[in-house]
């Protein structure tokens, strides 16, 4: 899938010609940002009518990109490494003061 705004590489969606993807955008638009605001956020969009043309894409192909937005976050999810395997001496901090706060409680 593309259009003049939209670009698919490496597995995902970018804005065309940039390395901002479209999830930043999604985001951004979908907590109720306005394009404006969302070329504050992003100047290498350089224009607010292609940050207009980014949101129709989206809008357009709304179920597809949701679908993507929800697979990429929970492969995220899924890939993230264990706070138990990542840093264990804070794991261990943590399982001491839960049972210290379980202790009191009783």
């Amino acid at each position: 899938m593309h259009s003049g705004y939209i670009e698919q590489r490496n597995g995902g969606y970018y804005v065309a010609g940039t390395r901002i993807s479209l999830d930043s955008v999604v985001y951004a638009f979908n907590r109720g940002d306005s394009p404006e605001r969302i070329l504050e956020e992003f100047p290498l969009l350089d224009r607010v009518s292609r940050v207009y043309g980014v949101i129709a894409f989206y809008l357009d192909h709304k179920a597809e990109i949701d679908k993507y937005l929800e697979d990429t976050e929970r492969e995220f999810v899924d890939s993230a490494i264990p706070l138990e395997e990542a840093n264990p001496v804070l794991w261990k901090k943590i399982q001491r003061a839960r049972s210290k706060m379980g202790d009191s409680r009783a």
